[in-house]
């Protein structure tokens, strides 16, 4: 279970250290969308962007030709002022949409879906605010990513202690992020991935990013066993394993993006089981 407070206080410390740079795969992803979107052969009167933790998002929608009006939708006190022509929106909490059914056109999120606790509730309300044929476009980190920090800190506690902690968020893979939007209700569901590496000089480097990115564990219990000794043996186990020639630290990072729209009698329907005119043998 994520903790909102938790999650609040891992926001405030990203925003303080805003101007680092940390925020560039939250950019990549957010370019992806906005080119994805700018593909579709649509307009989006009101588009909302729902807890995006930083700007990107929502400045790439203000300077969209297909999108009139933008709300971002946002935890009161963890984030910046959203973009001149955005609106912000807050709820009273992060698993409640506040918006009214029926109300947008297009919904955007970036990195913030894999902590609602409730996600399947939450996709079901994103779809009940969307009017018919209205679209969700979003991206969350897939299962592969951090995975070589992950093997690391496992070894390392386990070397140390016998016993391993959770210190990274799980992720979803791909298929199961399309089956979440099925059992949503989402019409014309797509799902795909992309996989990134990062490289880093060092495990400090890569943990201080992560924290400027908002994007450390927020699990409302952190593990009970840390110490310099752990993240030394880990960084060695690390560059054994997962480093380039030069000694840089490689680091996953799978970004899974999702869109699915709003059912409406104007979207292409699939055929009824047995309506085909052809028997599968004669084609072949």
């Amino acid at each position: 279970m994520f903790a909102s407070s938790r999650l609040d206080a891992i926001e405030r410390r990203a925003i303080a250290m805003t101007g680092t740079g940390a925020d560039f795969l939250h950019r990549e992803a957010a370019a992806t969308i906005a080119d994805r979107l700018d593909a579709t052969n649509r307009e989006f009167p009101v588009a909302a962007d729902f807890l995006s933790p930083f700007e990107c998002m929502t400045e790439m929608l203000s300077t969209s030709e297909k999108v009139s009006r933008v709300f971002r939708i946002t935890m009161p006190g963890t984030m910046q002022k959203s973009s001149a022509k955005g609106e912000d929106v807050h709820p009273e909490s992060r698993e409640l949409l506040p918006l009214q059914r029926n109300s947008v056109h297009l919904v955007t999120s970036v990195f913030s879906l894999h902590r609602i606790n409730d996600l399947p509730g939450m996709l079901s309300q994103i779809r009940h605010c969307l009017v018919e044929d209205g679209l969700l476009m979003a991206c969350l980190p897939g299962e592969r990513t951090l995975s070589e920090l992950r093997a690391s800190l496992v070894e390392a506690e386990s070397i140390l202690t016998g016993a391993a902690s959770l210190r990274i968020d799980p992720f979803v893979e791909v298929r199961q992020a399309g089956n979440l939007l099925q059992r949503a209700g989402f019409a014309l569901p797509v799902v795909d991935s992309d996989l990134l590496t990062v490289r880093y000089g060092s495990l400090k480097g890569l943990v201080k990013d992560l924290r400027a990115m908002g994007a450390n564990s927020a699990f409302s219990e952190p593990p009970a066993f840390g110490s310099r000794e752990l993240f030394r043996l880990a960084e060695e186990i690390y560059r054994d394993n997962h480093s380039d020639p030069d000694g840089r630290l490689r680091a996953s990072v799978e970004i899974i993006y999702l869109s699915g729209w709003k059912p409406h009698s104007s979207q292409q329907q699939p055929l009824e089981p047995g309506s085909a005119k052809k028997h599968l043998r004669d084609v072949l």
